[in-house]
């Protein structure tokens, strides 16, 4: 299996596995525990299942002291990509907000452009337009009574800022070439200890209602949290930051489809379009070295000659 498709298999895990939170964290919230317990015991767990997974395989925890500022960096671009979303769930809804948020492969693409120089292909643009143009008809319901503050807006889109940042940070450091679970492991320690220095701060971490809700935040911390940050670290080591940003349209693909076959939600057209379109971008995504080698090959063909 060559290396790029690895990446791409990679980005789909990745994608499928974060698609999964509404199935674990709905029941949470039902009982009544709030989003910072929730991410508290969330990255908490996970960095004890990560530890106990390093310790098994008897992989060394040793980092160097000059990785401990880049992944402070990595882990508080992450802790303000998940507050300013929840913050943004809190203002304007998850509808609006999950569109907004997922904006995150256009700052992917032009930080990248400003930052790297790396040129961005035709067909990767018309991905990235199909992706979001897909995610705002699954998550713009009509009637969903949820109103647009500019305030909200600036704040999600800091979210999105900050989950493309994680992403090129990754991409881009000396901490691409640190073994994944090494890596995920240290910016789930760092996330904990600022989710729990903010709870801390606020009204203190809840109880866990009981043994069912202990079970969701073990799958929650394992699915969507272990399984699809170290596959998320290799899709990015496989394919760069930008493709796998652009397959990450499939987490509110997934996120539909739990919703109607397990909570029993509604599958309405526009859904439909929604998941044609993202289908559609990641088609494009998996075949674009296909697709520029035909353009060039027909540009070429059709390219007057002068003699």
């Amino acid at each position: 299996m060559n290396t790029k498709l690895k990446g791409f298999i990679y980005g789909i895990i990745t994608s499928v596995t974060f698609g999964l939170i509404p199935l674990f964290t709905l029941p949470l919230m039902q009982k009544g525990m709030q989003s910072d317990s929730i991410l508290l015991y969330r990255f908490l767990t996970a960095t004890v299942a990560l530890g106990v997974m390093m310790l098994v395989k008897k992989e060394s925890f040793r980092i160097s002291l000059r990785d401990v500022p880049l992944l402070l960096l990595l882990s508080l671009f992450y802790t303000a990509s998940a507050l300013f979303l929840l913050y943004g769930y809190e203002v304007m809804g998850a509808g609006v907000a999950t569109t907004i948020h997922f904006t995150y492969p256009v700052f992917v693409t032009i930080l990248m452009l400003a930052l790297y120089r790396e040129k961005t292909s035709l067909t990767t643009w018309t991905a990235v337009v199909l992706a979001i143009a897909g995610v705002a008809r699954l998550s713009l319901q009509q009637g969903s009574g949820s109103s647009i503050d500019p305030v909200g807006v600036a704040v999600v889109l800091l979210s999105a800022i900050g989950y493309a940042s994680y992403i090129i940070a990754v991409n881009k450091s000396r901490l691409r070439d640190m073994h994944s679970r090494k890596l995920a492991f240290y910016v789930f320690l760092f996330t904990a200890a600022m989710f729990c220095l903010k709870t801390g701060a606020g009204g203190g971490i809840q109880p866990l209602p009981d043994s069912v809700s202990a079970v969701n935040i073990l799958l929650l911390a394992v699915a969507p949290t272990v399984i699809s940050n170290i596959t998320l670290l290799l899709a990015v080591r496989h394919i760069g930051g930008t493709l796998t940003s652009i397959l990450g349209a499939l987490e509110p693909v997934t996120a539909v489809c739990i919703g109607a076959l397990v909570f029993g939600e509604a599958f309405t057209v526009n859904e439909a379009i929604g998941i044609l379109l993202i289908l559609t971008a990641v088609i494009l995504i998996i075949l674009s070295r296909s697709i520029q080698s035909r353009l060039a090959l027909l540009l070429k063909r059709i390219r007057p000659r002068h003699i």
